[in-house]
């Protein structure tokens, strides 16, 4: 039998403040994979989300099984993001002010292939219309291919985003730190953009 599709809702403010420990927990399980290995820290998560919670024009979408969260998404204006991300867009003639930031997509392996990550796209896209954004962009990590930390049988998500109507811009990026699962400090991470700009 085929499971049922998740239960999904876009979250702000005060809603989205009471759901903290979960979805900081989330974050932490989910890039603890590959690509991103990232060793996480429950109190930085939470006041990540809390910057979320507290931008008026910042939506979460969150996947549940019930009540328990199992997936989320974040949007925001650009302007509003994190420093790198608009100022990459400024540095290469690009004008932030149109574009709606996708800052993440997770979702718990065991819920994958059920609708969520073109659920979360279509919630943020929405999200981004009532806002007046007419474009959108999101980054991902970029790898060596040949890592030998990378799973057998490890499928880039390249091909689903494309079919959402993004294209990949490998010359522009961006640099976030972070540390990786057996370091002991934050090391510099190389992401590149995709954007979907009817422009």
């Amino acid at each position: 039998m085929t499971p049922p599709p998740l239960r999904l809702e876009t979250l702000s403010g005060a809603a989205l403040q009471a759901r903290l420990p979960a979805l900081s927990h989330l974050r932490i399980a989910v890039f603890a994979e590959w690509p991103y290995l990232y060793d996480g820290d429950a109190a930085h998560e939470a006041r990540y989300i809390a910057a979320y919670a507290a931008d008026p024009d910042a939506a979460v979408v969150v996947a549940f099984d019930g009540e328990a969260p199992v997936g989320m998404a974040t949007c925001q204006p650009m302007l509003a993001s994190h420093g790198p991300v608009p100022a990459a867009f400024r540095a290469r003639g690009l004008d932030p002010a149109r574009f709606c930031y996708f800052g993440e997509s997770v979702l718990l392996p065991a819920y994958r292939g059920r609708g969520a990550g073109v659920g979360f796209f279509a919630a943020r896209e929405a999200h981004a219309r009532r806002l007046g954004l007419p474009a959108a962009a999101f980054c991902a990590v970029q790898r060596d291919p040949n890592d030998p930390r990378r799973p057998a049988g490890y499928v880039p998500l390249d091909g689903f985003w494309r079919r959402r109507g993004y294209v990949h811009h490998p010359d522009l990026t961006c640099v976030f730190a972070w540390k990786e699962h057996g370091d002991e400090r934050e090391t510099p991470h190389r992401l590149a953009f995709w954007l979907k700009d009817p422009r």
